[in-house]
């Protein structure tokens, strides 16, 4: 089972993006020379996961809920 992807991580140029394994960029197991894979968010935005079909469905889904007009604080 593939681990969850972040969707917007703190410091994505620290890590390999390229299998489940998110590498440290100074420290790539695939080896032999490979360049770190980018995360999305580096190449595209930070709204990457709003275009196209990337099959991730956010964790947290935020929904408004109207105020109640009758609520007293």
């Amino acid at each position: 089972m593939a681990k969850n992807f972040p969707i917007s991580p703190k410091h994505p140029e620290r890590i390999c993006w390229g299998c489940d394994r998110y590498c440290p960029a100074n420290s790539l197991a695939c080896g032999n020379g490979s360049d770190r894979t980018m995360h999305p968010a580096e190449m595209i935005g930070d709204d990457w996961y709003l275009h196209g079909d990337w099959g991730i469905d956010p964790l947290i889904a935020v929904v408004q809920v109207p105020e109640d007009p009758d609520r007293k604080d």
